[in-house]
């Protein structure tokens, strides 16, 4: 099975292959069914061998006697520890209660409590939340328990863990200096700890303390840095759950993948089923956005404790919806068995609704993000990375390579800036060429025209990295697509198998502007199923006698030539007959027939040939050899098919329709907000993902496809939203005042619908997945 692996570190993985042999032998789900009826549901045994292996030091710094090691280290045990259902309280013993100790000022009883927990000896739970939905957000906690100054505590304390089996808590009340963290032990007078069994077989306890007396030493903080310990602790302890749910996740669609390849019914595996097949990749590219989302959440939360916080809502908010969604889908396709308590699938489902409900479930996280996010930079606007000190010198040559990748994007955002024409910024149309031939013409003079292209061709020659960033800033200042068919596709394809003599005759005018160039590769019938074209070219004399019809072709309007797959022979296999050719539209028995698409925009073009001569010279790449070709062309610029710069600019206007008609208060369109923006925020992730593959020069594998449809449907669902939430201004056609704001609210909706069709329908994205990803049967 696919996993987009995102610069892994040596060293997680280590500890990652090293947690697996070790859970391998010591638990397993049976052993959960024995434990589940039986206060407290797990070993103390266990729980020393998990100190032995060094796992409840983990966190804690070398000063403090631990390993110092990092949370990309704790969260690849922690997805182990998913996968297998240990029912030892790891996240929150072995995580939660060590990362708030490690977090309080240094003292003696803080130091001896560390030294016992990391040793096993004693097993500590957190008990600060009184109240079901509580999120600790770096706001001053509230709490109705309270503490004298004689350390005598009242109050109740909810959903702790661990409850019965645990040593102590720290319980946090109001004291005089505000917010407190006590040690309270287990075995402490006149406290009362009531068990509250938990879906999955575990079990949390209520405390109530009714004039508990502590001594004052087991006040290990308060004020500022007792509220910051809990916050440190809890949210380290979210990215920990959202590791688990990964596991959780990661094994519960592995084991239903095998089983949909091997259950038979009505002859045949039931993943033969495609819509079985699309809902399977559905899960797919959940599980992948919850990967890279995780992946990039872990390296982020080291920076404060805001990123930490906004990490952990991130990671938790996005693993949990994928390891509810993903186990409810098992049991669904398990079937009646799936229901079941013998079906080891429950077991996932249930403990996957444990750990998502307790510390914030999903929506709550969404919410806590969107507020801790709304004075960024980014309120889900493109907005332009303005240079200090924007260049005023733009070299046509320069080694591209060994420039800085910021001073490179700079050089580039600051030649846009100077040159771009403005009224041409962030259109929601395909521009016409009379309308771009100036910007195209300015490329050309600057040398920058083809960046992609060799040096020798006119070209800059970028690497994929600086290749990849020159087209961000492009989609980041809002440059409109040129009809740059002849840069992107048909140079390339003549640099790499043309002829001397059809680079020289071709590419120089390409550069010129002179040729312009559209692609003539879909047709009635043969639009996704392109290895069914019938437009046919027969050989006569020195040239071909063409027949048929293009459709769907981008732009062919302005064109003076096309480049089209056509059949050379009917005699075998349908992808080996096809052959790469090249066409002047001006030539007799060419009718190009302008398609208005559903925008009211002439975009596409049906193209007639009607025995139209073309010369056998304009054959590319030999005899039969176009379907190999056309697989060549989607190769790099796949990855921008994926892009997030068109979802991001919709959420911009989204967000200032939201500001001109005061929706920013109302909790019905903030929620749904939140989930947009985080959409966005994970689409980025596995674009990075894919980016870097590029960037290290490697080919794109088939699950490139996953990109594309999750960009192009997040893209579909902010256009949706920014409709409905503009009432009847979202019927409104073109640009139009909403408050303070000039909006088409209509423009992204348009642009999206056929973001899911061209370069292969999702559909097809979705079966591409089912099969050469997941390797379900036709």
């Amino acid at each position: 099975m696919f996993n987009l692996q995102l610069n892994v570190d040596p060293e997680v993985e280590a500890f990652r292959d090293s947690a697996r042999s070790w859970l391998s032998g010591r638990t397993s789900t049976a052993r959960l069914r024995d434990l589940r009826d039986h206060q407290p549901g797990f070993e103390r045994a266990v729980w020393r061998e998990l100190a032995e292996a060094g796992w409840l030091s983990l966190l804690v710094p070398e000063i403090d006697g631990g390993l110092g090691l990092g949370l990309q280290q704790a969260a690849a045990i922690v997805e182990e520890i998913g996968r297998v259902l240990l029912p030892e309280p790891f996240v929150a013993a072995g995580i939660q209660s060590i990362a708030t100790l490690c977090a309080l000022t240094p003292s003696a009883m803080r130091s001896n409590l560390l030294t016992q927990a990391m040793a096993g000896e004693l097993i500590i739970g957190s008990a600060w939340q009184e109240q079901a939905g509580e999120l600790t957000g770096h706001t001053p906690a509230t709490t109705s328990t309270q503490a004298d100054g004689n350390c005598k505590l009242n109050g109740v304390k909810e959903w702790v863990v661990p409850g019965q089996g645990a040593d102590g808590w720290l319980v946090t009340a109001m004291s005089a200096e505000g917010l407190a963290v006590h040690w309270v032990p287990a075995d402490t007078q006149a406290l009362q700890c009531d068990i509250v069994p938990r879906i999955d077989g575990s079990s949390m306890c209520r405390l109530t303390l009714q004039d508990t007396v502590l001594p004052l030493s087991h006040c290990l903080a308060s004020g500022v840095a007792a509220q910051q310990a809990i916050d440190y602790g809890n949210d380290v302890a979210r990215l920990m759950q959202a590791a688990e749910l990964m596991g959780i996740a990661r094994h519960t669609f592995t084991t239903t993948l095998d089983y949909l390849k091997t259950r038979q019914q009505f002859g045949k595996p039931i993943g033969a089923n495609q819509a079985l097949q699309h809902r399977m990749v559905d899960a797919l590219i959940q599980l992948e956005l919850a990967s890279a989302n995780l992946h990039e959440s872990l390296q982020c939360s080291a920076a404060d404790a805001i990123a930490l916080a906004k990490a952990a809502s991130r990671a938790k908010a996005r693993c949990a919806h994928v390891a509810l969604h993903i186990t409810r889908l098992a049991v669904q396709f398990h079937g009646a068995m799936g229901y079941t308590d013998e079906c080891d699938i429950g077991l996932y489902l249930k403990r996957a609704m444990h750990l998502s409900a307790w510390l914030g479930h999903c929506a709550s996280h969404r919410m806590r993000y969107l507020n801790l996010t709304r004075d960024d930079s980014f309120n889900g606007a493109a907005l332009e990375a303005a240079s200090a000190t924007p260049p005023v010198e733009f070299p046509r040559e320069a080694d591209w390579a060994a420039m800085p990748d910021g001073t490179f994007r700079q050089l580039v955002r600051g030649f846009f800036q100077a040159h771009y024409p403005t009224h041409l910024r962030n259109l929601s149309r395909r521009v016409h060429w009379p309308e771009i031939k100036d910007w195209y013409l300015t490329l050309s003079r600057q040398g920058w025209l083809a960046p992609a292209w060799p040096k020798a061709y006119g070209g800059m020659e970028l690497a994929p990295d600086k290749l990849l960033a020159f087209m961000e800033e492009q989609e980041d200042y809002g440059v409109a697509r040129m009809p740059d068919q002849g840069l992107i596709n048909l140079g390339p394809v003549l640099i790499n198998y043309g002829t001397p003599e059809q680079q020289a005759n071709w590419l120089p005018k390409i550069m010129a502007g002179e040729h312009v160039w559209c692609q003539g590769y879909s047709e009635p019938n043969a639009g996704s199923d392109l290895a069914s074209l019938r437009t046919e070219a027969i050989a006569e004399g020195d040239d071909f006698i063409v027949n048929g019809q293009k459709i769907w072709t981008t732009l062919a309007q302005d064109a003076t030539h096309i480049f089209m797959l056509v059949r050379t022979d009917k005699t075998v296999k349908k992808q080996e007959g096809i052959s790469f050719l090249l066409a002047d539209l001006s030539t007799p028995g060419v009718t190009v027939r302008p398609i208005r698409n559903i925008a009211g925009e002439e975009e596409f073009c049906e193209v007639f040939f009607d025995n139209v001569r073309v010369p056998q010279a304009n054959l590319v790449g030999g005899m039969n050899q176009g379907w190999f070709i056309a697989k060549a062309l989607l190769g790099f610029e796949r990855i921008f098919v994926g892009s997030p710069k068109t979802s991001q600019y919709a959420l911009g206007q989204l967000y200032a329709l939201a500001e001109a008609r005061g929706l920013l208060e109302s909790p019905v369109f903030t929620a749904s907000y939140a989930e947009l923006q985080l959409d966005l925020a994970d689409l980025r992730s596995l674009y990075s993902g894919f980016a870097d593959m590029v960037k290290r020069g490697e080919a794109l594998p088939a699950s490139v496809s996953m990109l594309k449809i999750w960009a192009t449907e997040t893209y579909t669902r902010i256009s949706a939203k920014l409709i409905e939430m503009a009432d009847e201004h979202g019927g409104t056609s073109g640009a139009h005042a909403i408050g303070n704001a000039s909006l088409d609210t209509m423009a992204p909706m348009m642009n999206a619908l056929v973001t899911t069709i061209y370069g292969g329908t999702n559909e097809i994205q979705r079966n591409i997945l089912s099969r050469q990803v997941l390797g379900l049967p036709n």
